[in-house]
């Protein structure tokens, strides 16, 4: 249950270490991806982790393991696309592939929020 935004060290533990790969084998290759994705449990994309950072989405540990308990939840009714609410934040999540997409709180994200192609929403 580690996770890492790239940027807000503070805000959530450290990333697991991920063993080197073969000589020549460049660190960010999708082996290298689909390993971290393992050993962490979610990862955030690179506009989840400035949404949260920019917006000061606070994301403590309890918050993470909820938000990773969802996801398992919606993955196991077999969701593809979920909107996870959780407490004042919304995390678009791509369930497949243990991936938050965007976060936003209910101060944040403009006039409308409407979020579209998802299948489901888990209430964390």
């Amino acid at each position: 249950m580690r996770v890492q935004l790239d940027g807000l060290g503070s805000a959530l533990p450290p990333r697991a270490a991920v063993p080197a790969g073969k000589a020549g084998q460049r660190e960010g290759g999708a082996f290298a991806r689909e390993l971290e994705r393992a050993v962490s449990g979610l990862s955030f994309s690179r506009h989840a982790a400035r949404r949260v950072e920019r917006r000061e989405l606070q994301l403590d540990p309890d918050r993470v393991a909820r938000l990773e308990s969802a996801v398992r939840r919606a993955a196991e009714k077999g969701a593809r696309q979920s909107v996870v609410l959780l407490d004042e934040l919304a995390f678009v999540v791509d369930v497949r592939g243990r991936t938050v997409v965007t976060a936003l709180n209910h101060r944040s994200g403009g006039g409308e929020r409407v979020f579209t192609n998802v299948d489901s929403v888990v209430i964390a």
